[in-house]
């Protein structure tokens, strides 16, 4: 499965879900995370999708670093199962109210 399909089963999923997994452009800044998660009553999460056999670039790993430095949630999810994991995760967080 590519990236970009891997990233629709994102969204659609998050959508799923009741949230928004909304595209990160952030012109002058390369290397952010490809999407930043938003469900409901839940901080943001940000999102680097790769395929199961995708390497981050040093640019992306400096970049994950900096939100993780401010004490973000960031996420490298590798594959399909990995999303599929993330997905089920998002879904116990609402269930539990978390």
């Amino acid at each position: 499965m590519g990236e970009s399909e891997i990233e629709r089963r994102l969204v659609e999923g998050i959508r799923e879900l009741g949230g928004r997994a909304f595209k990160w452009v952030s012109p002058g800044n390369g290397g952010v995370p490809d999407r930043i998660v938003v469900l409901p009553g839940c901080p943001a999460v940000f999102v680097e999708l790769k395929t199961a056999t995708g390497k981050l670039t040093s640019l992306q790993r400096l970049q994950l670093k900096r939100l993780r430095d401010m004490g973000q949630d960031v996420r490298v999810l590798y594959g399909e199962r990995e999303t599929e994991s993330f997905l089920g995760e998002c879904k116990e967080k609402l269930r539990d109210g978390v």
